[in-house]
């Protein structure tokens, strides 16, 4: 990859996280009301409520408020939640550590299982395992998510024994401190559900776009040309048509970590699984106004840096990209 076109991504990315963190400002302070008419402060007396502006300054020029918002982003401040009153930062850390492992376990399965059943419909296209496994995938992708985490929880979660809500056992490490391996297994099972919530749902959506992909792909010159020349069906998929097939796919991957808000409200709310989505729902009930900035903020920051991998690793897996761009 030429340095320029790194230097024209890296660019182009700052400047949509610029862009999103303006509109994200924008967007809080042209709603109605604020953080202080929201704070259960409806029998506050004006002059308490004006204190309570002053110490947040909102009573700031709006130009003022938007370069102390910009000057604390560049600080890695985003600023102080109104209802615990710790920072945002520290606040949003612990649900994000929480949520990632789920979302990385749940895409990591689906991604490995959708991309070998893809691959296999689209090798036997046209045939009964084509159409029973386009069809599985067509149902899963359109599952609710809400409704398939509560079917696991009704016909799994008691069945297997796996926990239903939570981070850890309340009853873990209570009559003597738990080992790490123990500590470990319980996360995981925990992790379980939600996890498999998440992972069920992206398979479908997974399958269907490596099978889309790579018919396209097994017409192009270079794989009928291998076929041509005593290549086997299978080796013609692996080999020479999957690598080309993967662009969408990874384009699709990195727009999986909207889930991070996104599916994870759902999901996290189905398990009550403490993760980054809970967090926005507890922040939305108490109307906390910079929790939710910085989490929104936080989960377009995820999406434009995961587009931007995505973004690079193009030329790795077609260097038709990057001769053209």
């Amino acid at each position: 990859m030429s340095p320029q076109r790194l230097i024209r991504r890296i660019g182009a990315a700052l400047l949509t996280l610029w862009v999103a963190a303006t509109l994200n400002f924008v967007l809080f302070r042209t709603i109605p009301g604020d953080a202080v008419s929201s704070l259960r402060c409806q029998r506050c007396t004006p002059a308490f409520r004006e204190l309570l502006r002053h110490q947040l300054g909102l009573d700031r020029p709006l130009i003022v408020q938007y370069l102390y918002y910009l000057r604390d982003l560049l600080h890695g401040d985003l600023g102080q939640s109104v209802s615990s009153h710790r920072p945002v930062t520290s606040q949003l850390l612990q649900p994000l550590l929480a949520t990632l492992p789920m979302l990385l376990l749940g895409t990591i399965a689906a991604l490995t299982l959708g991309v070998i059943a893809g691959s296999l419909a689209a090798w036997r296209h046209n045939t009964l395992t084509d159409r029973g496994l386009t069809l599985t995938s067509l149902v899963l992708y359109s599952m609710p998510a809400q409704w398939l985490g509560l079917m696991l929880v009704m016909y799994v979660a008691f069945t297997v024994g796996l926990p239903v809500a939570g981070l850890h056992s309340p009853s873990l490490g209570v009559l003597e401190p738990a080992s790490w391996s123990d500590s470990l297994i319980d996360r995981v099972q925990h992790m379980v559900l939600p996890s498999a919530t998440l992972g069920i749902i992206l398979f479908g959506q997974f399958a269907l776009i490596t099978r889309s992909s790579l018919l396209s792909a097994l017409g192009e010159d270079h794989v009928l040309t291998a076929r041509a020349k005593g290549l086997s069906p299978l080796s013609a998929v692996f080999r020479h048509a999957l690598p080309n097939a993967l662009l969408p796919l990874v384009t699709i991957t990195a727009q999986t970590f909207g889930y991070i808000v996104g599916g994870a409200v759902v999901i996290e709310s189905v398990f009550s699984y403490p993760g980054i989505g809970l967090a926005v729902m507890d922040a939305i009930s108490s109307r906390d106004y910079p929790t939710l900035q910085g989490a929104f903020l936080l989960l377009t920051a995820a999406v434009i840096v995961a587009n931007l991998i995505a973004d690079l690793l193009y030329p790795k897996l077609d260097p038709r990209v990057g001769a053209t761009s």
